[in-house]
């Protein structure tokens, strides 16, 4: 059965982890997924199974909103002014988000594995 709670916290996580990567490049939107998905995963429990499964949805959920924010932040800016990103964001925004959601859900599973199975250790 799925933790929302967990899922929650680590969406949370990723949320405000992924904002200071944007005001502190160094942290980075790679750190946000996998501290998100850990937490999900370590509060969840399960082993690797259940970790794996709330990491990945913390994580899915998590790009998904950052997809949307994404598109609104092309749509509000055009594509002109975006240097090389322009055509990228202008002409596939729903590929890019795609592709996000899949980087974010990926990372996340395996850092909530991870995260599952020391919590039943």
């Amino acid at each position: 059965m799925t933790n929302w709670y967990a899922v929650a916290v680590g969406f949370v996580i990723q949320v405000v982890v992924g904002t200071l990567g944007i005001v502190f490049p160094g942290l980075g939107q790679l750190t946000a997924g996998l501290l998100g998905g850990f937490v999900a995963g370590y509060i969840a429990g399960g082993g690797f199974g259940g970790g794996a499964w709330h990491g990945l949805l913390a994580g899915s959920i998590g790009g998904v909103v950052l997809a949307v924010v994404l598109g609104i932040a092309a749509g509000a800016l055009g594509t002109v002014g975006l240097g090389p990103l322009g055509p990228l964001l202008g002409g596939s925004i729903f590929l890019v988000g795609v592709l996000l959601a899949l980087i974010l859900g990926l990372e996340s599973a395996i850092a909530g594995a991870l995260g599952g199975w020391i919590a039943e250790e």
